[in-house]
């Protein structure tokens, strides 16, 4: 029995997949994009989350600390052991413990109390992160329980992971949502923290396994919205026979609203205040379906 380490599990998802579901995010990500909106997701250790903008300043987390960390009142401190004292003493509820360890069977039991409702919604469950496939072993005993129970199973993946890895995902799930953030691997590595080189030849996979999916594009201004930049995405995407849409996801500046929570500071390397350039005909000229989100 595997154990891993989730976030987050959002209800009545729209975006995540078909229908109506419940949204699984997992730790852990080998990625660094600068636009993250889930910064709580790249660490795979569950981590002290502080919404700062809420404190009322009343110092009883400091007084509970039994090491003394909270020496401002709002973030511990480095050595913090997360062991929650300055959680449960807080008026406002503002400080919560990030990231939950479970085991497979634990996570599933949680899914499948709803997941009647769930398929009566045309909907069903999606593992997305962080970076599902880091936690590969947890992420496939879930899928193989869920799946004898006739849960309708996505991922959104980044698609960087061992190619060993991302082929037990591709005979697992019935939908996959395939982010591709640059063509380029120079800017993809600027942006990211890696090379979009294992990223593109696990799309090719796809493409050619024949699993439906969709490509989202998180579209960054100055970044990855150019035309040009947007007309080598489609190139790549051309003959893709199970591709069922294009997504386009303009970045917003409430992405940097989590950096403080997680006590680090919100590094994006792009102008925030650029409007977003977001041509869906790029992708319909082509014959391929597009929706901005």
């Amino acid at each position: 029995m595997t154990s891993g380490t989730y976030f987050d599990i959002k209800e009545f998802a729209l975006y995540d997949g078909p229908g109506v579901r419940q949204t699984v995010f997992l730790k852990g990500c080998p990625l660094r994009c600068t636009w993250c909106h889930n910064p709580e997701g790249q660490s795979f250790a569950p981590q002290l989350y502080v919404s700062p903008a809420a404190c009322c300043a009343c110092g009883r987390c400091a007084s509970a600390c039994p090491d003394g960390l909270l020496t401002d009142g709002i973030y511990p401190a480095e050595g913090c052991k997360l062991c929650g004292c300055c959680v449960s003493v807080c008026p406002p509820g503002i400080r919560k413990i990030c990231g939950r360890t479970v085991s497979a069977v634990e996570m599933c039991d949680m899914l499948l109390r709803d997941s009647e409702l769930y398929a009566g919604l045309g909907g069903g469950v999606t593992f997305s992160g962080g970076e599902p496939l880091s936690q590969p072993g947890f992420l496939f005993e879930c899928a193989d329980i869920l799946k004898t129970r006739g849960v309708h199973l996505a991922i959104e993946t980044c698609g960087h992971c061992a190619q060993e890895i991302f082929e037990k995902a591709l005979c697992r799930f019935d939908i996959m949502l395939f982010d591709i953030k640059s063509e380029d691997p120079h800017t993809h590595l600027k942006y990211t923290g890696v090379t979009n080189e294992i990223i593109l030849a696990n799309y090719f996979l796809l493409k050619s396994y024949g699993l439906p999916h969709i490509v989202r594009i998180p579209l960054i201004p100055g970044v990855n919205d150019s035309d040009l930049s947007l007309e080598a995405t489609a190139s790549l995407l051309l003959g893709d026979k199970s591709l069922l849409r294009v997504e386009l996801l303009p970045y917003h500046k409430t992405a940097g609203a989590k950096y403080g929570a997680v006590g680090r500071e919100y590094l994006p390397r792009f102008d925030t205040d650029s409007p977003v350039h977001a041509d869906r005909e790029i992708f319909t000229k082509y014959g391929m379906e597009c929706e901005v989100l």
